[in-house]
């Protein structure tokens, strides 16, 4: 079964909660034979038994119904205050529908619309919705001005789905919708900023050219570091976690410790989240998870000597959204493998099929995920299993580095 996950946030752009994209099969899009309740309860089943929290943290599961699914029994296996019940556009209405619908209210569970351009008044679901999702590709702003002003009065939670540009972020923010999903947080249109960084791009750099040179100097690599009492306080902290009960006395030390590989993995991570510090703290997870999640499907997919590379490709993608700039600008001056330029750069070349199946994951195009994992031969189990393994070591990085 594949799982995907796409970020909903609020008006603070912190995350809300996670649409739940699966698919049971990896050689369809239906159901597999089995019954619409029965593909339901397959559905939730495997969340629960494979760690809710895992994928979802403490947010909210935005998980898609239709009449038959909402009346699965196993609707019930997830709590209400995990679990949006979102109800697809085109479901079937009838009287033992919308009675379900009263009854897992009284429940707790909150229920969504989704991609909403019904009559917002006639609509007989309305009474039973908390939270309108609408499409603002399928609905434009202009054309739902007044069932926006209604649904505010009324205090529904409107959410605004396909948000891909800051202006219609901030539109959609001012007509008073309070949750947005979407790609323009990982874009380089939102929100420029000056920033008041501890350590600049240019100390990065200085850094990571001294770990690829040919003979490194340790020496003058724990200089550089010793410059900024914050990157080398997370150097020694991250060397710390590695050594367990052994004293890490010196920034040298930690070097020698961590080894020249561990450590430029470590200063690429560091430095994300410190040019990322004003964004969303999901633009920096998702650089995590993307590293982790690139290194296994090259080790998986054939290519284990390129996955060192993957992986750095993987951290760097969304530098161009956490600084800014188009990804060639971003990337300039960092030195980099030819391959990760081409892949981030030109979509083209050996470790570009890993970044676009990483990206077709994320997003549920679940044919594309077919094509690739069959040109690399990695198997449907291989895929999830380490997607999953990717969120919960990107949450456990996030600590460490905060």
């Amino acid at each position: 079964m594949f799982i995907a996950r796409q970020p909903i946030f609020n008006q603070q752009l912190e995350v809300f909660g996670y649409e739940l994209l699966f698919r049971l099969e990896s050689q369809s899009t239906q159901f597999g034979g089995i019954s619409s309740q029965g593909a339901t309860a397959t559905v939730i089943t495997g969340l629960y038994e494979s760690g809710l929290e895992n994928l979802i943290e403490d947010k909210y599961a935005f998980i898609n119904f239709d009449e038959i699914f909402v009346h699965s029994n196993a609707l019930e296996l997830i709590e209400p205050g995990r679990m949006i019940v979102e109800m697809l556009e085109n479901i079937k209405i009838d009287r033992t529908l919308m009675d379900r619908l009263e009854e897992i209210r009284h429940k707790g569970y909150k229920i969504a619309l989704d991609d909403f351009k019904e009559n917002y008044c006639e609509y007989p679901l309305m009474p039973f919705a908390d939270i309108i999702k609408y499409d603002l590709i399928a609905t434009p702003l202009e054309r739902i001005e007044k069932d926006v002003i209604k649904a505010l009065s009324q205090n529904k939670i409107l959410l605004a789905e396909k948000v891909e540009t800051e202006k219609e972020y901030l539109e959609a923010k001012e007509m008073g919708f309070q949750l947005f999903q979407g790609y323009f947080f990982s874009r380089p249109s939102i929100a420029a900023k000056s920033y008041n960084k501890t350590t600049s791009k240019s100390q990065y750099v200085r850094v990571i050219a001294e770990i690829k040179k040919v003979d490194p100097d340790f020496d003058a690599l724990a200089e550089l570091l010793e410059q900024d009492v914050t990157l080398a306080y997370r150097v020694m902290r991250m060397a710390s976690f590695r050594s367990g009960n052994d004293l890490v006395s010196s920034v040298k030390y930690a070097l020698t410790y961590m080894g020249l590989d561990e450590l430029e993995r470590w200063i690429n991570v560091i430095m994300l989240q410190d040019l990322g510090k004003d964004k969303p703290e999901e633009l920096k997870k998702i650089s995590l998870i993307r590293t982790k999640f690139a290194e296994s499907i090259a080790i998986h997919g054939g290519m284990k000597k390129l996955q060192n590379a993957a992986s750095m490709m993987g951290l760097f993608s969304v530098l161009d959204a956490i600084l800014d700039q188009s990804m060639e600008e971003a990337l300039m001056g960092v030195a980099l493998p030819p391959s990760i330029l081409d892949a981030l750069i030109n979509h083209k070349g050996v470790l570009y099929p890993i970044y676009e199946l990483i990206l077709s994951y994320e997003k549920g195009d679940w044919n594309v995920v077919d094509n690739i994992s069959k040109e690399l031969n990695l198997e449907e189990t291989v895929l999830v299993r380490n997607y999953r393994w990717a969120i919960q070591w990107a949450n456990e990085v996030m600590i460490l580095v905060s």
